[in-house]
């Protein structure tokens, strides 16, 4: 098969989450488990960090691996979803998965396919413990798909595992209260391992100290041991951002900066920084240098996009991949911090988000402009149109994200801001994500 004809086979045969939504997700590792065994077991051959949480879980592991890379280590980074190729889900030092290898993979794998019959993230999961052994990486950043406990990801045995926060979202398939959803991302706490977890909630934190204790894990609530705050607003001129750290209320790196700008990571630097120290305590040389180095160049270093990125100027232009409450609030009071005339808010949603509950929490000040990502999934912009309306949210309907995306900027004037936002299949279909300005 070529390369398009792989990525046909993986999408169309393979149930996949990201585009079917529930039918996507197998609940149990024995799938992934009868891979790895088919294939020597790759996941035992490698050192990893393993990246659980609502928010942040995404942003923390590109910060980790930033880090390590800087440090000088040879560090496999998995996430997901991927936005513009698939290939970006896979990457060692910031270097996607080749297309090459993907097709020889699968063609020497698919036969194992037919048998199990994986998922679609069941099979991206092999591929990257498969890739990472090859590669013979120093350590890979492990990201949990969606919640932890059942998670494909969750056959490795970590050296540490950082949980970055709870907030809802998935609620269908990981709980109706934020104690539930906390006891699934829990799941990935392993016996004798330390776990990191970036925020004390006080409603979930006991959920941990109990999983910890079972698994007679060291457990850190790094908010305890780091804070960390911008010490200037967010620039339409730069995309770094000055940040103050304390560690154990005494300053720590002065000068920092970090290279990912919005206000929400605040919350998951100390989780960041409280990873970085166990990993030294088993062994790993981490400068102060290369921390710096890694908070300020992480974009450049792992190629991380769809986090408050600025893609345009006069107007400002940010995308951002907040879809559930908890970062939707986050996004929206940094937009009301950020110097402007009109606001202008490109739009995209899923079918089986609470949709009502998002659009309550967006600036009834914005002009509108409503779009659907290309996936099966996505909630018609004619419905979301009429549901925001309902909400006091007021625009038209456009035929894609980027008609939308066009409309907005055609309308803005040099001093508004354009937003783009809502589902992370949204931000994936702007043309200029990659372009920086």
């Amino acid at each position: 098969m070529t390369y398009s004809e792989t990525l046909r086979y993986l999408y169309e045969q393979l149930p996949m989450f990201q585009r079917v939504g529930a039918a996507g997700f197998k609940k149990g590792l024995g799938n992934t488990l009868a891979l790895a065994e088919a294939m020597g077991h790759p996941e035992q051959k490698f050192r990893s960090v393993h990246v659980a949480g609502t928010n942040g879980k995404g942003s923390s592991s590109h910060l980790l691996a930033a880090v390590l890379q800087a440090a000088g280590y040879k560090v496999g980074l998995y996430t997901s979803p991927h936005l513009r190729e698939f290939t970006e889900r896979v990457r060692v030092n910031g270097q996607e998965i080749s297309p090459e290898y993907l097709v020889e993979w699968v063609a020497r794998w698919r036969p194992l396919f037919e048998q199990v019959q994986p998922s679609f993230f069941e099979m991206c999961v092999a591929l990257a413990f498969s890739y990472f052994a090859e590669q013979r990486v120093d350590i890979a950043v492990v990201e949990v798909g969606l919640g932890g406990r059942y998670d494909s990801t969750n056959i490795i045995t970590p050296l540490v595992s950082l949980i970055t926060n709870i907030s809802f979202d998935h609620q269908a398939l990981l709980g109706n209260t934020l104690p539930e959803i906390a006891g699934e991302k829990a799941g990935i706490i392993k016996a004798g391992v330390p776990v990191v977890v970036s925020q004390t909630q006080p409603e979930v934190a006991g959920v941990f100290e109990r999983e910890a204790a079972a698994n007679l894990s060291h457990l850190v609530f790094a908010d305890t041991i780091y804070q960390a705050a911008f010490t200037a607003p967010a620039s339409a001129e730069t995309a770094l951002r000055p940040v103050a750290v304390t560690q154990h209320g005494r300053p720590y790196l002065p000068n920092a900066e970090l290279g990912l700008a919005g206000e929400y990571q605040q919350a998951n630097l100390p989780g960041v920084l409280a990873t970085l120290d166990e990993l030294r305590a088993q062994g790993f040389r981490v400068t102060e240098a290369a921390v710096r180095t890694g908070l300020r160049q992480v974009t450049q270093l792992t190629g991380l996009r769809g986090r408050w990125s600025v893609i345009g100027r006069r107007p400002l232009v940010v995308c951002d991949t907040a879809h559930n409450a908890a970062g939707l609030t986050a996004v929206v009071a940094q937009l009301r911090q950020t110097p402007h005339n009109q606001l202008h808010v490109v739009l995209g949603t899923v079918n089986d988000k609470d949709v009502a509950g998002m659009l309550r929490l967006l600036p009834p000040e914005g002009r509108y402009y409503f779009c659907a990502a290309n996936i099966p999934r996505a909630l018609p912009a004619a419905e979301l149109k009429q549901l925001a309306a309902a909400a006091g949210l007021h625009g038209e309907a456009h035929d894609s994200v980027m008609d939308a995306v066009r409309a907005a900027r055609h309308e803005a004037g040099p001093d508004d801001v354009v937003f783009i936002g809502g589902s992370t299949f949204v931000v994936a279909e702007v043309e200029d994500l990659y372009q920086a300005v």
